[in-house]
C-alpha cells in the first residue's frame, strides 16, 4: 500500500510540474516572454529598473494598431474629459499636453489628485471593475487624448504580452509614486512638498530628460495639490525665486536643479 501511495504522489507531482510549465501564475514567472524580445519582465525589479523598463516602451506604437474601439480628440484648457460619477467604460492616453484629476467631496470641497504629463494613462480603473469614475479629468492645457474602449484595451492586454508587461510596469511605477506622495503629505513641511512637486513637474529625478521650464500654473491648484493655502504657496515661491531656485519668464517657470536642496534639507 505504501508503494502505491508513493507512486500516486509521484504522478501528482509530475502533473503539477506540467501544469506550472504550461501556465505559470502571474507574478511567479522568472523568464522573459518571447514577445518581450528576451528582456527581463517587471517581476523582481527594483524601482529604478522598473522605471527604465516602463520608459523604454512607446505605447503609441501599439495604440496605432488599434482600429476598432479607439478615438482621438483635442481638449482645450479646463475642458472636461470625463466627470466624477460618470460611467467608466474606457482607458485614456495623453498624446500631448497635461491632464488634471480632481475629486469633489460630499460637502462640495474640491481637491486636485494629480497633474498627469504627456505619455500617461488614466481612467484605467475600469479594467479592475470600476463602474463609475472616482474623479474628474480635465485638460490642464491644450491636450490630445486617445480614448480606448475597455473591451479593446482588455483584448490588447491579452493578445500582446509585451504591451501587457509594460503597462503593468507603468502602473507599478505610478503606485510607488503615489505612496511617496502620501509619505510626503504625512511627514514633510508644506515648503518641502511644494519643492518636490515642482521638481517632479520638471521631470527631475526621472529617467526621461528633465524639462526645467514648466507652464505657469494657478497657485490655488498648487496649494490644493500639496495641502496648504494659496498664501503659503505664494510665500514659498517668492522665497524660491529670491534664493535663485526658480525664475519666471513669458514661457512659464524655470526650475533649477538646486531646488532639490530644499527637499534634502532637515
Amino acid at each position: 500500500m505504501a508503494t502505491k501511495r508513493s507512486a500516486s504522489s509521484s504522478n501528482t507531482e509530475k502533473k503539477d510540474v506540467r501544469k506550472m510549465k504550461s501556465g505559470t501564475p502571474s507574478g511567479m514567472e522568472s523568464n522573459p516572454s518571447p514577445a518581450a524580445g528576451g528582456e527581463a519582465t517587471p517581476n523582481g525589479m527594483n524601482v529604478e529598473a522598473l522605471q527604465k523598463y516602463a520608459d523604454a516602451f512607446d505605447p503609441r506604437l501599439l495604440l496605432a494598431k488599434v482600429s476598432a474601439g479607439k478615438s482621438s480628440q483635442v481638449y482645450f484648457t479646463d475642458e472636461t474629459i470625463f466627470s466624477q460619477g460618470a460611467g467608466a467604460d474606457a482607458v485614456f492616453y495623453i498624446q500631448s499636453g497635461k491632464v488634471k484629476l480632481t475629486v469633489v467631496s460630499k460637502n462640495g470641497k474640491e481637491a486636485v489628485v494629480a497633474i498627469l504629463p504627456e505619455g500617461s494613462f488614466f481612467g484605467e480603473g475600469c479594467l479592475a471593475g470600476q463602474l463609475v469614475r472616482m474623479s474628474t479629468a480635465s485638460a490642464a492645457e491644450r491636450s490630445a487624448i486617445v480614448r480606448v474602449e475597455k473591451r479593446a484595451m482588455v483584448s490588447m492586454l491579452h493578445q500582446d504580452p509585451e504591451f501587457s508587461e509594460r503597462f503593468l510596469a507603468y502602473l507599478l511605477v505610478r503606485n510607488v509614486r503615489m505612496e511617496a506622495d502620501l509619505v510626503d503629505h504625512l511627514f514633510n513641511s508644506s515648503e518641502k512638498r511644494l519643492a518636490r512637486l515642482l521638481l517632479l513637474m520638471a521631470n527631475f529625478g526621472q529617467e526621461s530628460k528633465p524639462v526645467p521650464l514648466i507652464a505657469n500654473m494657478n497657485q490655488e491648484t498648487l496649494a490644493e495639490m500639496i495641502g496648504t493655502t494659496r498664501s503659503r504657496v505664494s510665500f514659498f515661491l517668492n522665497r524660491f525665486r529670491t534664493l535663485g531656485y526658480i525664475e519666471y519668464n513669458s514661457g512659464g517657470m524655470y526650475v533649477h536643479d538646486s531646488l532639490v536642496s530644499v527637499v534634502l534639507h532637515d
